[in-house]
């Protein structure tokens, strides 16, 4: 348990006290406090996204941003419930999955524009996902990367999308910033 948590950055409990994942019920894996001075940063992962999430949440919060990092662990039930906190208590929200258009992050989006969650325009929301062209044969990491869904790109993702000072200026300083 205690090697997991290290690769991991985060401590993990596996099931609920009665030793069950409970269906459809997501949870927070990571949550940062204050920076009030640049957005609030929402990571909302599903499948093996998740450990990514959590090394760009670490190098969001070096660059002063207040990060969430949330695993949703299902798709269907969605956890309602926590994707409504979720959206009404950050900035931006960016769900991120390795999975194709038309997955988790239309669900989500699906579910924010149903309950009126988008129309105060106060919730920047970009979904990160399997882009939909040809990803050529290579190793998993490569393949990533071709997709735009590694830890660099999560975070480039998240400075682009939240940041509010000029600090951040182009793609060559955002890569620099999210070089991990």
């Amino acid at each position: 348990e205690e090697a997991l948590a290290e690769t991991l950055g985060y401590p993990m409990n596996r099931t609920d006290e009665h030793g069950k994942i409970p269906i459809g019920k997501g949870r927070i894996v990571r949550s940062t406090k204050g920076m009030p001075d640049k957005a609030r940063v929402c990571l909302f992962s599903i499948g093996t996204r998740l450990v990514d999430s959590v090394k760009a949440a670490k190098v969001l919060e070096e660059q002063g941003f207040s990060v969430t990092v949330a695993d949703a662990r299902y798709m269907k039930p969605l956890d309602t419930e926590l994707t409504r906190r979720l959206a009404t208590t950050h900035d931006v929200m960016i769900t991120v999955e390795e999975g194709s258009i038309g997955g988790f992050s239309s669900h989500v989006l699906h579910f924010l524009t149903l309950e009126g969650l988008m129309d105060s325009g106060n919730l920047k929301f970009r979904p990160m996902v399997i882009p939909d062209v040809y990803i050529e044969h290579a190793t998993q990491a490569e393949q990533l990367e071709q997709a735009g869904l590694n830890s660099s790109q999560i975070a480039a993702t998240a400075l682009k999308v939240g940041a509010r000072r000029r600090e951040v200026q182009t793609p060559a300083e955002m890569e620099r910033i999210v070089s991990i």
